[in-house]
């Protein structure tokens, strides 16, 4: 598969759809980095991005559309089948959180909460699905939502990226996937977990996709149970670098994010550069590094 064709193919399909989000260059902890502000998209993360791409080209039945989600993917679907004229039923568990449940609610979607992790909103969304033939928008691992995550990665080369290392947050893996796609070996692209939600990690260290237990305080949005197969391949083609940061260093970079640049993202938002601050990556001397800041819905909402 081309993915640059597909990548490229999918920034003109959602475009006007999706907002062309800001970037920075700054300082912090003692660095230099770019960063892109993805939590200014619709609905709070990157999300929009692929579940636009995939129902703008979906012929979408009358049982209409179906999700499963920790909380963005399934808001941004949620969106776009609202702005497309879709129905939409989303399950997520619990532990997405009162302000992400909120959210989707907002949108319109017909929202189901069912006790457990991610795993088991994706148990009971192949339920619905296999009953009532709605088509499913994944929230990682289908190439329509790879192809549209990729266009962040595309977006920001065009507004003149410059850097020799990209620090990204993983959780299913269809982030980290698109910018894979899209860059090749164009620039070090560094996959960052919490070191209790590290799917990726596991997979690479043991040759394949493996089952991990998911914790901490980014599980609602990097907790996913196993990699999607499609980034564990672009992953090991690309012999990616895989950090863990422990809970503490992600919310002490979420704080600075709000004390240095007012910029209020979740703990997934600031997983990528915990990675940075704590230690966990250390660029080389004079290496340009930036930093994917992806969601920004966090719990509790501070001004609901």
């Amino acid at each position: 598969m081309s993915w640059q064709r597909a990548i490229s193919e999918a920034a003109g399909r959602i475009s006007g759809h999706v907002r062309r989000t800001p970037v920075m260059q700054v300082a912090l902890g003692g660095y230099p980095v770019a960063l892109k502000l993805e939590q200014m998209q619709h609905t709070g993360s990157f999300k929009a991005r692929g579940a636009f791409n995939t129902l703008l080209q979906a012929e979408v039945p009358e049982a209409g559309i179906v999700a499963a989600s920790g909380g963005n993917h399934g808001a941004a679907v949620a969106c776009a089948a609202a702005r497309l004229g879709h129905r939409a039923r989303i399950y997520v568990p619990e532990i997405a959180g009162p302000a992400k449940i909120a959210l989707i609610r907002a949108q319109g979607a017909d929202l189901q909460v069912v006790p457990g992790a991610y795993a088991d909103a994706a148990a009971r969304a192949a339920e619905w699905q296999a009953a009532t033939g709605a088509i499913q928008v994944h929230p990682y691992d289908a190439e329509a939502t790879v192809a549209g995550q990729g266009t962040v990665m595309a977006e920001w080369e065009e507004q003149g990226l410059v850097a020799d290392t990209v620090l990204i947050a993983v959780g299913g893996g269809g982030l980290i996937a698109g910018a894979l796609g899209w860059l090749g070996a164009r620039r070090r692209v560094v996959a960052v977990e919490p070191d209790t939600s590290c799917a990726l990690h596991a997979a690479l260290a043991a040759g394949q996709p493996v089952d991990v237990a998911v914790s901490g305080v980014a599980a609602n949005a990097l907790g996913a149970r196993r990699i999607g197969d499609i980034c564990f391949d672009l992953a090991q083609e690309a012999d990616v670098q895989s950090v863990l940061v422990p809970d503490a260093a992600i919310l002490e970079a979420q704080a600075l994010l709000w004390r240095e640049l007012r910029q209020l993202v979740e703990p997934a938002g600031a997983t990528a550069l915990a990675a940075l601050l704590s230690g966990a990556y250390q660029p080389a001397p004079g290496e340009r590094v930036a930093v994917l800041i992806c969601g920004g819905n966090i719990a509790p909402d501070p001004l609901a």
